[in-house]
């Protein structure tokens, strides 16, 4: 009964997306006519589908708003309902203590480390848990085993196994039901203690004290890796405050790493499979979180000191120097080459993140020039969410000289396509829409162009183009900023099955230099969530 109306629900979600169809296509000159009103396929897989709708619906519920308000001013309380939920799912915090846990936070770097010390251990042959946030393209991303995600079937069925356990048991508890990341941390807790790995490494979603991760007992290694200011209504405005937040997962003795260029190996140089010399400290605490692991592992009897203290420099093994040149993690420092078009993408979301950013976009970007074989546009997609400081980051993003830069909001097509892995129920499309505007007037204001509001004409829809010349544009969604950028010169995108937008000819006129560019290279940033919305489009395996 629950699928059937989680069914039902979800094309209602998709008929409400459909009614701001019109306003939508209107923006940056899109033609309304050219959009489908027919149904939406049917999308295979329907139970995962299913399930995914139905862990949407613990993003806004009732119950989840109620407990935040009545947590906020009591965080010790947040713990504390965790256990709850954790119990009512079939599960005990002894339990978890069989997952041999790596738990890392920090405000920079911390997914690149687990990412690093998952790929390490997993060389050795260890059977390997990874849970990070947020998601790029699919949930089930966040819960990995042996570097992969979960496959939908499996998704699927651990979904409903706790999902059913909390239904049944909410009436006893006033209705309550755990929130979205509450809920996919219960669910990677189960699927690793049913997959049996032989260690989990679990990211912290925010902060460390009080963030639900923290429930876990006996880590057998703690790492916090570079902090700066983000999430300061929760955290705190200050990196002492952060500080003590993160420091709250701490459960053994503090160790300092030592720089990456300390470390001897027989190989010479350490390379790193994640581009950006930010990378390094991170590569460096994830050696040290893999040695300490392998030692507790090997030699469970062997004590260590109990004071702040400099780890002393260790010889990486061949086995650790391969699993730090093997190692992925999409969305951070990558680059894809489609064609003439190339690809720069990096969620960096903080103001520490957009200067490794800028460091290696300008460093990598110069290196494709210096092989193109004539003039190379360059163009910015952006897009920031949350109380974060767009303008400031814009600012740091000027010494890169863009040609054109295109804002959107993290919404992947402007039709329902009832993607439901990368629904936001918590920002209406309102406030995305206003947030790229107010975005584009801090570009133009750092480029001396003044406070010139972006003149919205409601005949024919609403223009969110500016009458007067500008290197700016905003459009409505994803697929539609990139199909103007790259001008039909990406093949994937240029493929027949992708809607193409019909744009107005004055926004079109526009395009010339990326026309005539001989390649064009493109800085996906300020947000996860957008870099996930572009892989989306460009990389058809993600969605698989």
């Amino acid at each position: 009964m629950v699928c059937m109306w989680r069914v039902l629900q979800r094309g209602s979600i998709c008929t409400a997306w459909l009614r701001k169809r019109d306003w939508l296509c209107g923006l940056a000159g899109l033609s309304a006519t050219h959009y489908s009103t027919k149904t939406a396929p049917q999308i295979p897989r329907m139970e995962y589908q299913d399930a995914i709708c139905t862990l949407n619906t613990l993003q806004t519920n009732a119950s989840a708003l109620e407990q935040v308000r009545r947590e906020r001013g009591h965080p010790q309380l947040q713990l504390q309902a965790m256990r709850g939920y954790l119990e009512r799912a079939g599960l005990t915090v002894e339990e978890l203590d069989h997952l041999n846990i790596i738990h890392v936070t920090g405000t920079k770097g911390k997914g690149s480390t687990c990412a690093f010390t998952e790929q390490i251990l997993r060389s050795y042959g260890f059977r390997t848990g990874f849970y990070s946030s947020p998601h790029l393209v699919q949930v089930r991303e966040r819960i990995r085993i042996n570097g992969q995600p979960i496959g939908k079937e499996l998704f699927t069925k651990y979904f409903w196994q706790v999902y059913g356990r909390l239904e049944e048991t909410k009436d006893a508890h006033r209705g309550t039901m755990p929130a979205y990341f509450r809920f996919l941390t219960i669910l990677a807790f189960h699927v690793f203690l049913q997959e049996k790995v032989d260690l989990a490494v679990i990211e912290v979603g925010i902060g460390g004290a009080y963030d639900c991760t923290n429930i876990i007992r006996r880590p057998w290694v703690c790492g916090i890796s570079s902090l700066g200011i983000d999430h300061t209504q929760i955290l705190g405005d200050t990196i002492e405050k952060i500080a003590w937040q993160k420091g709250g997962i701490f459960k053994c003795p503090l160790w300092v790493c030592p720089d990456l260029e300390d470390y001897q190996a027989d190989c010479g140089p350490l390379h790193l499979g994640l581009a950006g010399q930010h990378q390094r400290a991170n590569a460096s605490l994830a050696l040290q979180l893999s040695h300490t692991w392998l030692q507790r592992r090997c030699l469970p009897d062997k004590s260590f000191p109990a004071s702040v203290e400099h780890i002393g420099v260790l010889k990486p093994t061949p086995i650790m120097v391969k699993g730090l040149a093997d190692t992925e993690w999409p969305g951070r420092n990558q680059t894809l080459k489609h064609g003439a078009v190339t690809y720069f993408l990096d969620g960096a979301h903080t103001m520490r993140s957009m200067q490794a950013c800028v460091h290696w976009f300008r460093e990598t970007a110069a290196q494709h020039e210096r092989m193109a074989s004539g003039t190379v546009a360059r163009v910015l997609l952006f897009n920031a969410t949350g109380e974060r400081d767009s303008a400031a980051m814009l600012k740091l993003l000027l010494p890169c000289h863009f040609d054109f830069a295109v804002f959107c909001p993290n919404i992947t097509e402007a039709i329902a396509s009832c993607n439901a892995d990368q629904q936001n129920f918590n920002v209406s499309v309102e406030n995305m829409l206003t947030r790229c505007l107010d975005n584009e007037r801090s570009w133009r204001l750092h480029h001396g162009q003044g406070d010139n509001s972006t003149e919205l004409l409601i005949d024919n829809g609403l223009s969110l183009v500016p009458k007067k010349k500008a290197d700016t544009l905003v459009f409505p969604c994803i697929l539609s900023a990139l199909q103007w950028i790259t001008q039909g010169r990406d093949p994937v995108l240029a493929d027949s099955s992708k809607s193409v937008l019909e744009v107005k000819p004055s926004i079109m006129a526009k395009a010339a230099l990326l026309c005539n560019a001989t390649e064009i290279h493109i800085l996906i940033t300020g947000s996860l969530h957008l870099v996930g919305g572009v892989l989306k489009h460009i990389d058809p395996a993600s969605s698989k």
